[in-house]
């Protein structure tokens, strides 16, 4: 599964190296990320618990630490790369702030990347694959389908009301891309040929779309139910990516999410504040395109 070489990739996309990174090629990504949660100190009533939880810490790259740690009783890093998390609370170079920061090593979807495994497991490939293209995503269709979605997602560690601010760190988009490029990678192993295909089954992407669906609602509703009364949650999401060979104005964009996002945030939520900004992730090269994202950041109460 995808989901299983998280820490491999991590180790090359977070850290003191990659923040360094982007504070030369796009240093407004960790400014408006840091914003916005501290900003959340700013709104969060005195009355309302002072534990932070940060969904998706991975090595805190876009995560103000030390001041989430001035500002709370306690911080919870929450991601299923553990190694990532202990390198960001190493960063820290105040004992006193370290031992504030709890280490929880889980999987933020409960468990949706395992589900969709066990599926296509059952799936009769051998028999579905001569029958050509058609019954192979009728029965990928199938698996999206059927795939169990906890909802919300039950944390082990993580207790209904808790926590006076909730940060979702850039997690939403890799929640539901992972079983879906499980999915393809599978068809890939097995009908090579088909791979592509996908774009013209309409029953595929209905289900894959409908899979986005419910794997954010589940995760807009974890935020509200972790959430104390009058707690503050951020939730930092790439909406759209975009590629490009030399001039970034001359670029292919991909959309990421649902068109529905701002409606489904809004059914759960009232917005505070929302801002838009893009960030680069890979400078075009020799062989290679450069890579960026379009954020949306919301301060939700």
């Amino acid at each position: 599964m995808r989901i299983d070489t998280l820490t491999y990739n991590n180790v090359h996309t977070q850290g003191a190296r990659r923040r360094s990174w982007l504070r030369q090629h796009s240093p407004q990504h960790l400014e408006h990320a840091a914003a916005l949660m501290l900003h959340t100190f700013q709104l969060r009533p005195s009355s309302t618990s002072r534990s932070t939880l940060v969904l998706g810490a991975g090595a805190c790259t876009e995560v103000p630490l030390a001041d989430l740690a001035r500002n709370s009783d306690e911080v919870v890093l929450a991601d299923l790369d553990l190694a990532s998390m202990q390198q960001g609370r190493n960063e820290l170079s105040s004992p006193t702030l370290r031992k504030r920061v709890r280490l929880l090593e889980c999987d933020i979807s409960g468990g949706a990347s395992i589900n969709l495994k066990r599926l296509i497991e059952r799936q009769p490939w051998e028999k579905l694959v001569p029958q050509g293209a058609r019954a192979v995503f009728d029965a990928a269709a199938h698996c999206l389908d059927a795939c169990p979605v906890p909802d919300p997602p039950q944390i082990e560690g993580l207790g209904t009301g808790e926590f006076g601010v909730v940060i979702s760190s850039l997690i939403l988009t890799q929640l539901f891309s992972y079983p879906l490029l499980d999915m393809l990678d599978h068809i890939q192993r097995i009908a090579p040929a088909d791979l592509g295909e996908q774009e013209r089954h309409r029953r595929y992407q209905d289900a894959a779309q409908a899979l986005r669906v419910r794997v954010i609602q589940a995760h807009l509703h974890m935020l509200r139910e972790l959430l104390d009364t009058g707690g503050i949650a951020v939730l930092l999401s790439d909406i759209r990516g975009f590629a490009f060979e030399r001039d970034i104005e001359h670029r292919r964009t991909i959309p990421l999410v649902p068109r529905t996002l701002p409606d489904l945030i809004k059914e759960n939520f009232p917005v505070l504040e929302e801002v838009h900004w893009e960030w680069l992730s890979d400078l075009p090269g020799e062989g290679k395109l450069g890579r960026g994202y379009e954020v949306v950041g919301n301060l939700l109460r």
